[in-house]
């Protein structure tokens, strides 16, 4: 998973349950028109894509390509989210300036790992833990 934290989020994707998305973070600005990728970027200015590849899969080479050949986007960090591995394609990518892939079996064995603990370790930084830890000891 990624651990930075973004200001600012553009989420590529279809129009599946982005209302809730949107509602929830307000950092998070969903499209789900390919015409519209570009005059958003340039717009928001996130810090982070995020494509869905089944959405795009067609377009996402050439998309990702123009990204990175523009030094107006040289900040942008590109993340794929792919329903399986596809190690080829994954390369492919990987070489264009994908930096992140988020895979649906990955989010579904987080979300069923879960636990109190891994929801604490998400919310509070290590170094409290550090200290929380020392406390109880």
């Amino acid at each position: 998973m990624i651990r930075t934290r973004f200001k600012k989020v553009l989420l590529v994707a279809p129009e599946i349950s982005s209302q809730q998305l949107t509602t929830d973070y307000k950092n998070v600005r969903h499209i789900y028109a390919i015409n519209n990728i570009f005059p958003s970027i340039y717009e928001s200015a996130p810090n982070l894509i995020v494509f869905d590849h089944n959405f795009l899969s067609k377009d996402l080479e050439n998309i990702i390509r123009r990204i990175r050949a523009n030094n107006f986007y040289s900040k942008i960090k590109i993340c794929c989210y792919k329903s399986k591995v596809e190690p080829k394609a994954d390369s492919l990518l990987k070489a264009i300036g994908v930096d992140f892939f988020v895979y649906e079996e990955e989010l579904r064995t987080i979300q069923k790992s879960k636990n109190i603990f891994s929801v604490f370790t998400e919310i509070l930084e290590r170094p409290v833990l550090g200290m929380l830890s020392n406390v109880h000891n």
